[in-house]
């Protein structure tokens, strides 16, 4: 027997004060003898629920509560149904679920529940990007993390090279559309980008998360250490201001504002992981970017414009 239907069944009662097992069949989409197993499972449960019988009977709470089982008030069903509307849009089992909240939720709650969850879209995809497809494997990931049960994966690294692993999965990371899974290993914590991991298959092994583990702060420090790679090269460029939230849409967090001069132009500065990438990102702008600092871009610079001048001299 479901849990989730149960509770539904309570839900059920509780907004409407009294519902049939025909009601409760076609709320659930189950056969009414279903229907009628889970609220006499409610009953030797102890919940108290009753049944009346003849003609506007049916099955109620001791007492008729009316009020919301899930606490919710109108302002924080207004908050789920937006949280939750986009996610319905591409899962089948949160629209079942999303339609089966609404029913549940006070009549005075329904009209803006309903209003909340089909107010936003979530396009993801950059403009002249084309859309990301969820990884296959992260539906088996989510039951593995859910289940508690360790899996067996094949993984590619940054050069193709395939390994296989055991890893305790932890919880998994959308994070712009790349998914990430955070698990432990004999190594201590690792993080496996889902779209590199060839095959899992979950083993009859179970696990206990860490007593201290959070995924929230998990993952601040793997994207704080990634960051801190991404900018161990800095440099401080001179640019017109107006150009500023160009770079700043191209360098991210890794891009500051020094000082705005009295020219027009602003110092930045800018961090990479090398300084061929940031030589890469400013060679392009031409003489509208002055590198100040440190030499090593600037001969990078140098050299690119070298090479460009040697291609296209002459060329028509």
């Amino acid at each position: 027997m479901r849990a989730d239907r149960l509770v539904a069944a309570l839900l059920l009662m509780q907004s409407r004060g009294r519902v049939t097992a025909a009601e409760l069949a076609g709320e659930l989409e189950v056969s009414v003898a279903t229907a009628r197993r889970d609220l006499d499972a409610l009953s030797a449960a102890g919940i108290p629920v009753y049944p009346q019988p003849g003609r506007g009977g049916g099955w109620s709470l001791v007492g008729g509560a009316r009020t919301d089982l899930s606490g919710l008030s109108a302002p924080e069903a207004r908050a789920l149904f937006l949280l939750a509307g986009p996610a319905a849009a591409i899962s089948g089992d949160a629209k079942a679920a999303l339609r089966k909240l609404v029913r549940a939720l006070p009549t005075t709650f329904r009209a803006d529940a309903e209003a909340a969850a089909s107010a936003t879209v979530i396009d993801p995809t950059r403009w002249g990007e084309r859309g990301r497809r969820r990884p296959e494997l992260v539906e088996l990931l989510q039951a593995a993390v859910i289940g508690r049960r360790t899996v067996r994966l094949t993984y590619l690294d940054n050069a193709r090279r395939r390994t296989e692993r055991l890893a305790d999965p932890w919880g998994l990371v959308d994070k712009d559309d790349v998914w990430y899974l955070v698990a432990g290993t004999d190594r201590g914590r690792r993080t496996f980008r889902v779209d590199r991991i060839a095959a899992a298959e979950p083993t009859a092994r179970t696990f206990q998360l860490p007593a201290d583990f959070r995924l929230d702060t998990a993952w601040e420090q793997v994207v704080a250490e990634v960051e801190r790679r991404r900018s161990r090269t800095w440099a401080t460029v001179l640019i017109e201001t107006r150009f500023v939230p160009i770079l700043r849409d191209h360098f991210g967090r890794h891009c500051h504002t020094d000082a705005t001069l009295d020219d027009g132009r602003s110092r930045v500065r800018l961090g990479a992981p090398t300084a061929l990438d940031i030589a890469r990102n400013l060679a392009g702008w031409g003489a509208q970017v002055e590198v100040l600092e440190p030499l090593s871009v600037r001969t990078e610079l140098a050299r690119i414009g070298a090479e460009l001048a040697g291609r296209y001299t002459g060329a028509r």
